[in-house]
């Protein structure tokens, strides 16, 4: 499928570091990225579906890097069905497992956990709720899982490795496990402040230096932080990213905003939100915290999406999270919302509302087109110009 998306007001990137992209016209072919900024008349034409954004805003597809897959479109934790097609309502089109920790009585032997592991891995390869793409499949680290372990993990695809909710006597017994993942190529994450479940304990600045692993989860306490201190020593003392969650500590995540940013260190800075848990199912969590962020810790809302982008493609190694030729094409349209005090979507964020959602693109297909189920309307109308497609774009009312 050919699609354009015409008549853009401001296109945001995904890079922090180059956060703007001039133009007002992109192209998805095949699924990808295609042109960026402008497009001949031709060549617009030869779409299969024109959106017309309005003067709206272009964002990449927000990817949450902290959600509690279990299996299907099910969460056992709230008793929900359905929640990661409502997520797209709320511009998320990427979801990376936190480990299926939440698989009611999931399996803690080393045979278990990484049967676990591998079946979520496998059994969301081709399934896509609401045209999500979900990177599921975590192994939970747990006493006896050997090198072998690791790289049989990887031969079948698994390359999730989660510390936290072992049945470790303390968390300084889950060093040479992440070492272990890590050199087997496997990204490690780490649960990060008090605990949140039976099973989880506490796991301080001290754990994670001694750790290393590539993400700090939730590193603004899930949801109870750790000690001042220790957030400066993270920014400073080691290059592990930092995960802000919606379900966590507000007051230590502007913290963290603000030693990533004063120590040249954002690119390590993450959005997720740490959900579905006893915090419960958060559609538009993701935009909570961008504008969280924006209009109460000073960054920059192209920024703040950034976080929510580009950074946690860049983390976990995705082709999707940046607006950029050959990138997935995991697109939202986001404006004002109807009835605000500001003009734009960015001078809403910064205002500390949430963006509206005009329409969402996954690998290169029109999910809706016009209104969210979740957010509040858009300003401006943004609207299928032309169609070539047996397809109608609408979205459900509410």
């Amino acid at each position: 499928m050919r699609v354009a998306i015409v008549n853009i007001g401001a296109i945001v990137s995904g890079d922090w570091r180059h956060p703007l992209i001039a133009g007002d016209t992109v192209i998805c072919e095949s699924g990808l990225i295609a042109a960026v900024g402008t497009a001949s008349p031709a060549a617009v034409e030869a779409a299969d579906v024109v959106i017309d954004a309005g003067g709206t805003t272009l964002m990449p597809g927000l990817i949450d890097s902290h959600v509690h897959i279990t299996f299907g479109d099910y969460t056992p934790r709230q008793q929900t069905v359905g929640y990661l097609d409502s997520y797209v309502h709320g511009g998320t089109t990427t979801a990376i497992s936190a480990s299926e920790v939440h698989v009611p009585g999931r399996p803690k032997d080393v045979d278990g956990v990484k049967a676990l592991a591998v079946a979520a891995h496998k059994c969301f390869e081709t399934y896509r709720p609401g045209g999500m793409r979900v990177h599921a499949g975590s192994v939970i680290l747990e006493p006896g899982l050997t090198e072998a372990d690791f790289a049989d993990l990887r031969r079948q695809g698994v390359w999730l490795a989660k510390a936290g909710f072992g049945a470790m006597k303390t968390a300084y017994d889950y060093v040479p496990l992440v070492a272990a993942a890590r050199a087997a190529g496997m990204i490690t994450t780490v649960h990060t402040g008090g605990s949140s479940i039976p099973g989880s304990g506490a796991v301080t600045g001290d754990h994670l230096l001694a750790m290393n692993p590539h993400v700090s989860f939730h590193v603004n306490g899930g949801p109870t932080a750790m000690k001042d201190a220790d957030f400066e020593r993270l920014v400073r003392d080691s290059a592990i990213a930092l995960q802000l969650c919606t379900a966590g500590n507000l007051r230590t995540a502007l913290l963290t905003a603000s030693l990533a940013m004063s120590h040249d260190a954002f690119d390590r800075l993450l959005i997720a939100t740490d959900t579905p848990t006893g915090s419960g199912i958060m559609p538009l969590g993701m935009l909570y915290t961008i504008s969280h962020l924006a209009s109460l810790g000073r960054v920059a809302p192209e920024l703040a999406i950034a976080a929510a982008t580009g950074n946690n493609a860049q983390v976990y190694g995705l082709n999707a999270g940046r607006i950029a030729v050959g990138r997935d094409a995991d697109l939202v349209l986001i404006d004002a919302p109807d009835g605000g005090s500001q003009a734009t979507a960015l001078a809403a964020i910064a205002n500390g509302d949430i963006a509206a959602i005009g329409a969402v693109v996954t690998a290169g297909e029109p999910r809706f087109v016009g209104r969210s189920r979740n957010s509040p309307a858009t300003t401006r109308s943004v609207k299928v110009a032309h169609c070539r497609v047996p397809m109608s774009y609408g979205a459900a009312r509410h």
